[in-house]
């Protein structure tokens, strides 16, 4: 059985395994010709991940780092060291303006607000995109990043949902797919998050302004976000407990622990409902802890009833293993979900352990009958074969990413408006029972210069 990893023994020894890179020279769609190198841009070249998105992404026989972007001259010049040939910039937009024929393909490890500009600039130039999670930071730039996708098929997408190459993840969507367990009930998923860390303001401290780093472009940072003063507890790293910049411990985390619920059930689509229960909201800072409910509606054998809820809890809130049916004991990840079915209850860690509960007696999820064998992959690689035509497998592309974040963005932006349940309609990019809440939680005002470009 696999053993859950924490995010450094990921990176250690993913790069490592690759399928599909000895086939290059398949063809293949897409504006990359088979044999030839995918030049790649790095924008956010450190940070949390961006060093390990920028690594291993390097590490693929047919792709070369031709561009560094970085709003930190000290990121800048470290990723530099190992990439002297690229060329270097701050602004992101002097890259697509300046260097667009350098580079094929962009990868975006940049905080979250950022993400939905940087990432639909590349598409509206042509580029492929690496997008770090969440995909977006706000609930309409989902339809801005679906309406990107229609426009530019074209285009090979992956969100930075790392943990999916773990065999038991992957047998988990398979188990589900099956419908083995019989139909659904209801799914439960909950993070540990956040922490006293540092990539946490877990205590919401609101330093005093003061001077920017010479070596950092703080407007640059800033982007589509109002002017607002410099802070260290904000700016690098601790950005994900502050409203305007990050998602919390909810966002940081669902791309890892709601995917296999949403490729599990395809039918899955959009959300008609959100409920949180969480302190009261504060102005500046996500609060913690929260637990949300999201609701969908449903029309199939598949599900127990005509609605499926989603229970999604930060701070370590954890279910009952009573009321689930399941001997007592301790969760064996901060990080989890469950699948709730009629006949029987899936369990898996973020770290990929998955179990399988019938009557209290558990099954190893991957000695379940019938699943196939789950050969090493590579989760950066796996973009850049697809841009070369190699179809290895490839998951989170845009269009999976929105329906995986569509969910946990709405418990973040929910927690705004604890005890009252919001009915959701993207369609209209609307909550219709409450026009606070659309005014409010929906989108921004973006700052003059880096608003997304538009693909209506």
């Amino acid at each position: 059985m696999p053993t859950p990893f924490n995010r450094r023994q990921f990176i250690q020894t993913a790069g490592v395994a690759s399928i599909g890179t000895a086939a290059i020279a398949q063809r293949g769609f897409g504006r990359i010709a088979a044999n030839s190198r995918v030049n790649v841009l790095s924008i956010g070249t450190v940070g949390t991940i961006g060093s390990a998105d920028r690594k291993y992404v390097a590490m693929h026989p047919a792709a070369e780092i031709t561009g560094l972007c970085d709003v930190d001259q000290t990121a800048l010049d470290k990723a530099a060291e190992r990439h002297p040939d690229a060329f270097t910039c701050k602004d992101y937009r002097e890259a697509f303006d300046r260097y667009g024929d350098r580079f094929d393909a962009v990868i975006v490890s940049t905080p979250d607000h950022t993400h939905a500009p940087i990432m639909l600039t590349a598409m509206a130039n042509g580029k492929h995109v690496y997008g770090q999670k969440p995909l977006v930071h706000q609930l309409e730039e989902l339809s801005m990043i679906d309406r990107a996708v229609a426009a530019k098929r074209e285009l090979v997408t992956q969100v930075g949902n790392q943990r999916m190459v773990y065999p038991g993840r992957r047998a988990a969507v398979d188990i589900l797919q099956s419908g083995t367990l019989g139909p659904a009930i209801a799914a439960y998923a909950w993070t540990g998050s956040p922490g006293r860390n540092s990539y946490f303001n877990y205590d919401h401290v609101v330093s005093e302004p003061t001077t920017p780093p010479e070596t950092i472009d703080y407007d640059l940072w800033l982007g589509p976000c109002q002017e607002t003063p410099y802070r260290e507890l904000m700016v690098p790293i601790k950005w994900r407990s502050w409203w305007d910049y990050g998602t919390g411990g909810l966002g940081d985390w669902g791309v890892h622990v709601l995917d296999v619920v949403l490729f599990g059930f395809p039918e899955l689509q959009s959300p008609i409902a959100v409920k949180a229960h969480a302190p009261a909201p504060s102005g500046t800072f996500h609060t913690h802890p929260c637990h949300t409910t999201t609701t969908y509606a449903v029309d199939s054998p598949r599900f127990a009833n005509r609605t499926f809820p989603i229970h999604y809890s930060d701070s370590g809130q954890t279910p009952s293993r009573a009321a689930l049916g399941l001997p007592a004991g301790a969760w064996p990840d901060k990080n989890s979900t469950v699948l709730v079915c009629e006949g029987g209850v899936l369990t898996l860690t973020a770290g990929g352990k998955v179990e399988v509960w019938r009557d209290g007696v558990m099954t190893p999820g991957l000695e379940m009958p019938g699943l196939p064998e789950y050969p090493e992959l590579n989760h950066w690689h796996a973009w850049v074969d697809n841009i070369t035509g190699v179809k290895t497998e490839l998951r989170t592309p845009f269009q999976e990413g929105v329906r995986i974040t569509e969910p946990a963005l709405l418990a973040v932006k929910a927690c705004r408006y604890p005890n009252v349940e919001l009915a959701w309609d993207r369609s209209k990019n609307a909550f219709t029972n409450h026009e606070v809440a659309t005014a409010t939680i929906v989108g921004r005002d973006y700052r003059d210069g880096f608003a997304p470009p538009r693909f209506d």
